[in-house]
């Protein structure tokens, strides 16, 4: 079972690629204080339900900024695949690489095995407050289902 609203939520700091192609990091607990944060987990990059996922949030990640959050999505791909698909895709969103599966572990999102490739990041959605509670946890049925996306804004917005 994911991380239950009400709890704090886990901190991290996983690797990103920036938009001049560096490597750097991406903490948590550097939005603490500061503003929200929504955590999207998805399996993998370049498959259709993420790519559809990633590119209808990135197109709508003003309407996060002006709610006052920071969107940060996590799967287990390298940065290096995550910028590869990033700009295959005009996916414009904050990717950080779970490569080891610490954070997915640590959400308790992580798939042992999806169909027989091993183990990824399931689908699940998480808001965390500016405090470092979690005020919405979601994951998703199958990784063929996409988090409710209304309901995430809606916390948000409380």
């Amino acid at each position: 079972m994911p991380i239950q609203v009400g709890s704090k939520a886990p901190d991290f700091s996983l690797k990103s690629k920036n938009a001049e192609g560096i490597v750097v990091d991406v903490k948590l607990s550097d939005n603490f204080g500061k503003r929200q944060t929504v955590l999207l987990f998805f399996p993998l990059a370049f498959t259709s339900v993420c790519t559809r996922e990633m590119c209808d949030t990135s197109g709508g990640l003003a309407e996060y900024q002006n709610l006052g959050a920071d969107v940060i999505a996590i799967s287990v791909d390298s940065p290096f695949a995550q910028d590869a698909w990033a700009r295959a895709n005009g996916i414009k969103l904050k990717l950080a690489s779970d490569l080891n599966k610490t954070v997915a572990t640590a959400y308790d999102v992580l798939l042992k095995d999806l169909n027989g490739i091993g183990s990824t990041a399931a689908r699940a959605a998480f808001v965390i407050g500016r405090d470092g509670i979690v005020k919405y946890a979601e994951q998703t049925p199958t990784p063929k289902d996409l988090p409710c996306f209304p309901a995430i804004k809606d916390a948000l917005a409380k």
